[in-house]
């Protein structure tokens, strides 16, 4: 479904998920640094967060807080995150139980007011592509609003395959450019031959770049505000300077 929020143009990448917890809060925050470190000034976005938590009676998106970290940003949260629900779930089902419509104009708003004052701007989706915002519109349909190169971030395990695939034809059908497929937490030393055959079986049948195979790594903790060398290191392999140029 079309939304119509007549977004601004700007530098960037909407990064993707081929489900929950696969990593993009990560991979977005750690593409962030980068960015930042090379001089740019980096607006990170959450347009909608679940699962939040209160603080001093606002709700806080611990993604939100991550990535805002990840970015040196001051931009309060409520900018980075203009939509956070308490409850963990689905959009659609948070609408429904937290009795509270999604605000369309808090996302534009936020969002021209980043797109104004930074170089190229982040953004974080919530869960799958084909995760449900209401009943007839669905996270694609957010990140179609976007017009930015789409960065799909994947597990590593035994499965990614199917939902990588699943997720790339998707972004493509929506008519979005295809920045390339991060697969996230892998772990080299004790792969399975799924997980070790699984990017090149991706790259070839989606046709498409495996831009980084991002190591598991336990001391990395978007909860607890950690970016490690190891995220950081494998990601700057990456020429993201010229990937946010669309």
């Amino acid at each position: 479904m079309t939304l119509n929020l007549h977004l601004p143009k700007t530098k960037g990448l909407f990064v993707a998920g081929t489900d929950t917890g696969v990593g993009k809060t990560l991979i977005a925050g750690g593409i962030a640094h980068l960015l930042t470190q090379e001089g740019l000034k980096v607006g990170v976005f959450k347009p909608v967060a679940s699962g939040c938590q209160s603080d001093r009676g606002q709700l806080v998106s611990q993604d939100a807080a991550f990535l805002a970290f990840c970015a040196e940003t001051d931009y309060p949260l409520s900018v980075i995150n203009p939509i956070s629900f308490r409850t963990p779930a689905a959009p659609i089902t948070c609408v429904r139980l937290e009795r509270r419509p999604l605000d369309y104009e808090a996302i534009a708003t936020a969002y021209t007011w980043l797109c104004e004052t930074c170089d190229a701007v982040i953004v974080e989706g919530i869960g799958g592509v084909l995760t449900p915002l209401t009943e007839t519109e669905t996270a694609l349909d957010l990140a179609v609003e976007f017009e930015l190169p789409t960065l799909v971030a994947a597990r590593a395990t035994l499965g990614t395959i199917n939902h990588s695939l699943l997720t790339i034809r998707a972004v493509r059908d929506a008519g979005l450019p295809l920045a390339g497929v991060i697969i996230n937490g892998f772990k080299a030393l004790d792969a399975e031959i799924a997980e070790e055959t699984a990017p090149d079986v991706i790259a070839q049948i989606g046709q498409t770049t495996i831009l980084a195979l991002v190591p598991y790594d336990p001391d990395a903790s978007v909860e607890q505000g950690r970016l490690t060398e190891t995220i950081t290191e494998t990601l700057d392999g990456c020429d993201w300077k010229s990937l946010i140029q669309g």
